[in-house]
């Protein structure tokens, strides 16, 4: 069974005031009376931002396994922010005005100096899944088939309604904020391995990406792991969410082999197509309408939901996850998406100082 590793960025704020705080350090480099757990993959590391952290789960194969680390790893971050009296929360982007405080790396200078207020307003958190392919060649093949489903997954994920102190009127917000970076959002076919690399060699090229950090493409080759990596999802509120992200990824990523494999072409759809059914996803979420990736057309976003499920039900059956997707969803379909969860804690409090506080108690106890 393929292993999947899961990568989510998270805001540090204050617990008490909801404040974000440029606390980055605090958690990376922790001081001696904190250790981080045994057994941990890496540190965490630090990201565009002074308000974000990073943390990488281990390559697992077990659901149960990925569910397990997120929570340790969420709960080891908010003990870290603990020592200089901040939380961490899993907010995609965060609901109170803050000015982000860029880390002053040669790299991301030159983004700054380059991408100007691209970069300086560029705090968003997301969440991204690798799964391991065999090689470069079913990599690209899985990117070319996988494509057409990518909106359904930031719709599931939606968990940034808020930006700068207002409602922005979309579930996902942080993809809209992403997608102001020239080298993101969704991709034409390639066809094979060796014109994935070429587009990529030709895109560097151009002198507009400084390097190949900089393909943030929704769904790419890894540049460190012999992975298939998908960047569409917002840092989701609840870890059952993120596994569920997580399994449905690798359902997506085994169907898409399984298909290339039996020499079945890709939709023949274009990137222009993709990136509408992106922007409705963002926009709806899990409420209304979504593009249904087998016809293109609008459709009800449970049916999506449902459409998504069929498709990757053999995989998801295969690898024991299809019960726990099937529950997760309803969940999310009864309760709502971290968006709108969001939206509920302000309507009750009138306060977006309040949906941190109360997302940083989620993200702590990771219940």
């Amino acid at each position: 069974m393929r292993t999947v590793g899961v990568e989510e960025e998270l805001l540090i704020v204050s617990a008490r005031t909801g404040e974000v705080l440029a606390l980055s350090t605090v958690v990376i480099s922790p001081p001696p009376s904190r250790k981080a757990d045994k057994g941990t993959v890496r540190e965490f590391e630090k990201e565009l931002q002074k308000e974000q952290v990073e943390f990488a789960t281990n390559p697992l194969v077990a659901m149960s396994d990925v569910e397990e680390e997120i929570i340790r790893r969420r709960r080891e971050a908010a003990a870290r922010a603990e020592e200089a009296g901040a939380t961490v929360a899993a907010l995609a982007t965060s609901p109170v005005p803050v000015q982000p405080s860029l880390h002053l790396g040669e790299r991301h200078i030159w983004m700054a100096e380059n991408f100007g207020l691209t970069t300086r307003e560029q705090l968003t958190c997301g969440c991204h899944v690798h799964v391991a392919v065999e090689s470069d060649d079913e990599g690209v093949a899985v990117l070319d088939r996988i494509r057409p489903w990518l909106s359904v997954l930031t719709a599931i994920s939606g968990n940034s309604p808020f930006w700068q102190g207002e409602d922005s009127g979309y579930s996902s917000y942080r993809s809209r904020v992403w997608n102001r970076w020239p080298s993101a959002g969704p991709t034409e076919i390639f066809g094979s391995a060796e014109r994935y690399h070429r587009h990529v060699d030709a895109m560097l090229a151009t002198g507009a990406l400084r390097d190949d950090g900089m393909i943030y493409f929704d769904a790419r080759l890894s540049a460190r792991y012999p992975t298939v990596e998908v960047r569409v999802a917002d840092v989701c509120l609840q870890p059952s969410t993120t596994v569920l992200i997580a399994a449905l990824v690798r359902g997506l990523v085994e169907t898409a082999a399984a298909s290339w494999r039996a020499g079945q072409p890709p939709a023949p759809v274009s990137a222009g197509l993709l990136r509408l059914a992106s922007w409705r996803a963002a926009r709806s979420g899990l409420t209304g309408s979504l593009v249904d990736p087998l016809t293109m057309r609008e459709k009800a976003a449970s049916d999506v939901v449902a459409a998504l499920l069929a498709h990757v039900e053999d995989a998801l059956s295969d690898s024991g996850d299809l019960e726990r997707a099937r529950h997760t969803l309803a969940q999310l379909t009864a309760h709502g998406t971290g968006a709108d969860r969001q939206r509920e804690i302000y309507r009750e409090h009138q306060s977006f100082q309040a949906v941190v506080r109360e997302c940083a108690r989620i993200t702590a106890l990771a219940d």
